[in-house]
């Protein structure tokens, strides 16, 4: 049987992937460890531990202790945080991951999982339908660390046969955790604002067109590949995954499809040159062929579920 670690399921991506993996492999299978309390229904489902993945002693006997086969490492500082303790987060966002991959080689871990994004790529990079395989040269401290990241999975596989996967996550969006410094952020705390005030300032320009994902379908994404023989992972870096693409305007017109009175400002920050220099979407041909992958969310369908689950968490 597989036990799972979860490392960062305090975030965005991890809250809701402990609870869907452990639907899946059973609530005690699944280890959910981050500096800082989870939401309550991962804390109260399964094992959790408050644990810092820098702390190379503690992570080491934790695995060990409760024999962990796969370790999902989300924990990370994100790119808007990350210009602001440029030094600080690649320490964070690179140690850890060095820490995790050592570890799991030594004590034999079947499995890792750790997030990329699309931040790999730069203003150099072809911006639409942006390939598998292309030119990366990221302009930021998160873009920087997830290229370093990539190739040290790539490395620990070919080195030392370490089983690694990745997704290049688009935007994520998702209503059951708020945002959390990101550059496409605002496609989460838009739909918040919609409903507590009716109207929202953007930090970008309403016409940036940015690769996004649905939550559900990413969580669906992560766990496809996980669960993908050894030998059908054709890439060993980090596989592209889209979803849709859109800009603020485009979201503002959804929201006006179910609150006519919503009402959007622009005043860009720092995040518009971070968000200029990404892809306005993503070939993910390889992914598709791989395991024959497929969003199920549009901008529609998302955004009747996101201010529907909103209005039901804010009114409780």
């Amino acid at each position: 049987m597989e036990n799972i670690l979860v490392i960062g399921a305090s975030g965005q991506i991890g809250s809701e992937l402990v609870m869907a993996l452990r639907t899946q492999y059973g609530n005690e299978h699944v280890f959910a460890t981050d500096i800082k309390p989870a939401p309550r229904d991962v804390m109260e489902s399964g094992p959790f531990q408050v644990l810092d993945v820098l702390d190379e002693k503690q992570m080491v006997h934790f695995v060990i202790r409760n024999k962990i086969t796969q370790i999902y490492h989300l924990a990370a500082v994100l790119s808007g945080n990350a210009e602001r303790i440029p030094i600080q987060a690649w320490d964070i966002n690179m140690r850890s991951l060095l820490n995790i991959l050592d570890l799991a080689r030594e004590v034999k871990v079947k499995k890792v999982f750790w997030p990329s994004s699309i931040a790999v790529f730069g203003p150099t990079t072809p911006r639409v339908n942006t390939p598998q395989f292309t030119v990366m040269e990221p302009t930021t401290v998160y873009g920087i660390s997830k290229l370093a990241g990539e190739r040290w999975l790539e490395y620990y596989f070919r080195r030392y046969g370490l089983d690694c996967r990745s997704i290049r996550y688009p935007g994520l969006i998702s209503y059951k955790t708020e945002a959390g410094g990101g550059t496409t952020d605002y496609a989460v705390e838009i739909y918040y604002e919609a409903i507590r005030k009716g109207s929202y300032e953007c930090f970008l320009k309403e016409d940036t067109m940015l690769p996004m994902m649905f939550m559900e379908d990413a969580i669906r994404a992560t766990i496809e590949l996980m669960e993908l023989p050894s030998d059908k992972v054709s890439v060993r870096s980090s596989y592209n995954v889209a979803g849709i693409s859109f800009c603020p305007k485009e979201v503002a017109d959804a929201i006006r499809q179910h609150l006519p009175e919503f009402e959007i400002t622009y005043k860009p920050d720092f995040r518009q040159a971070i968000a200029d220099s990404w892809p306005q979407s993503i070939d993910d041909s390889y992914a598709r062929a791989n395991n024959g992958w497929k969003h199920e969310y549009d901008l529609t369908k998302m955004t009747s579920v996101m201010l529907a689950e909103i209005a039901k968490k804010i009114e409780r």
